[in-house]
């Protein structure tokens, strides 16, 4: 089956994006890496910020599709640990998103609200997570901790990004995102009891 020409664009765009960095990649770029006219890349979309626009839906509706977490069930470690592997999945695919945050959402306003809700459903979804946890008596924790805590695993998923990128700037490729996983159940551990502390500690060692 062809690829749309619109759908290579997209693909040609994410790669780019996230290899060399979305503020290094023109519309010249693009169509070149798809040896394309930039006529035809026009036709498709009219500027570098519709392309980002168009990837920040796909991103937007998967991250929705994971943040919307049942308030109404127990959720074991076993489903916390594939829930963090899972966002971590979309981070990855959209990691221009993160390498420079605060910039790519300076650049594009009508995103910056979309993402600030993105970030709030993030809290949430930890917040319904670690209250399943502490209902199960699997997580004796303050209301005072419990809020620091999601605060704290918010933050660490919104930059691991970053971080990884600062601390392998002769390779910014490699973004090691298994041990942003580990860190996540490492910051949550600590509030676990006994038992399902080490079910953490093992969860977590198959990240690394």
């Amino acid at each position: 089956m062809k690829v749309k020409t619109r759908d290579r664009i997209i693909d040609a765009s994410l790669m780019l994006f996230n290899t060399v960095g979305e503020p290094n990649v023109t519309t010249l770029l693009i169509s070149d890496e798809l040896d394309i006219s930039p006529g035809n890349l026009y036709y498709h979309f009219k500027s570098k910020g519709d392309i980002v626009s168009q990837l920040f839906d796909v991103y937007e509706a998967e991250m929705h599709d994971l943040l919307v977490v049942p308030e109404d069930v127990d959720i074991s470690l076993e489903q916390l640990g594939i829930f963090l592997h899972l966002i971590f999945e979309v981070i990855a695919r959209y990691r221009f998103l993160y390498q420079d945050l605060v910039n790519v959402l300076s650049r594009y306003d009508n995103l910056q609200n979309r993402f600030r809700k993105i970030l709030k459903l993030k809290r949430k979804a930890f917040q319904t997570l670690c209250q399943s946890l502490s209902d199960q008596q699997l997580m004796p924790i303050s209301n005072t901790q419990l809020d620091a805590l999601c605060e704290q695993l918010a933050l660490t998923i919104s930059y691991w990004v970053s971080f990884e990128m600062l601390s392998h700037l002769e390779d910014k490729d490699r973004v090691d995102l298994g041990r942003g996983v580990f860190q996540m159940i490492t910051l949550i551990q600590p509030y676990l009891v006994e038992d399902a502390r080490e079910q953490a500690a093992m969860m977590a060692e198959e990240y690394l």
